[in-house]
């Protein structure tokens, strides 16, 4: 294992802790299902650079000595439950960015794209992808944001899509060869991803 997927392991190990931590009335059905969140994350860091991998984990070290869950700091955030945790303004921007390529996502992939959270608007489909974004932007360091957004620039630069990245190792994950494959099999009402 490179040193790359050992901080992503190490990351994931993290968060799924305090992810279990999370307090609720009742346990939510993704708390029972740790290989999905160990999966979804993985995705996600996927498409990190190590050096944002590197001070995200240093987020996470810091905030459990100070005895804090970002995880519940995240969803209380999501939920407008406690005060804004960073004003930082690179959270606008990324926030801006990543809807725009998941935008993109909608028009190139109408019937994958809606199996995920509906994009800026929350409702009774949920938590829009937007408000889940920055609420987990907000728990992040200054430097981690830096480093995700000079990643997201990077990818601007090369003209790819990190969202559909992302995307793509979902899918493939999900036994699907592309895209396109999984986006025709739901068109066609095959299983879901």
């Amino acid at each position: 294992m490179g040193k790359k997927q050992e901080l992503i392991q190490e990351i994931i190990d993290r968060e799924l802790d305090m992810f279990l931590n999370v307090p609720a009335r009742e346990p939510a059905s993704c708390q029972e299902n740790p290989g999905a969140f160990r999966f979804y994350r993985g995705v996600s860091f996927s498409v990190w650079s190590e050096a944002a991998l590197e001070s995200y984990r240093d987020d996470l070290i810091r905030a459990d000595a100070k005895g804090l869950n970002l995880l519940t700091l995240k969803y209380a955030r999501m939920e407008n439950s406690i005060s804004p945790l960073s004003e930082n303004p690179l959270i606008d921007q990324i926030v801006e960015i990543e809807i725009a390529w998941t935008k993109e996502l909608a028009v190139k992939y109408p019937n994958l794209r809606s199996r995920g959270r509906p994009i800026d608007e929350d409702g009774p489909r949920g938590t829009s992808m937007k408000t889940y974004l920055r609420g987990e932007l907000e728990t992040y360091s200054d430097n981690t944001l830096v480093l995700y957004y000079q990643n997201q620039i990077q990818f601007l630069e090369r003209k790819e899509n990190l969202a559909e990245k992302v995307l793509l190792a979902t899918v493939i994950g999900a036994g699907y060869g592309s895209l396109q494959e999984a986006e025709d099999r739901l068109s066609g009402g095959g299983a879901g991803v």
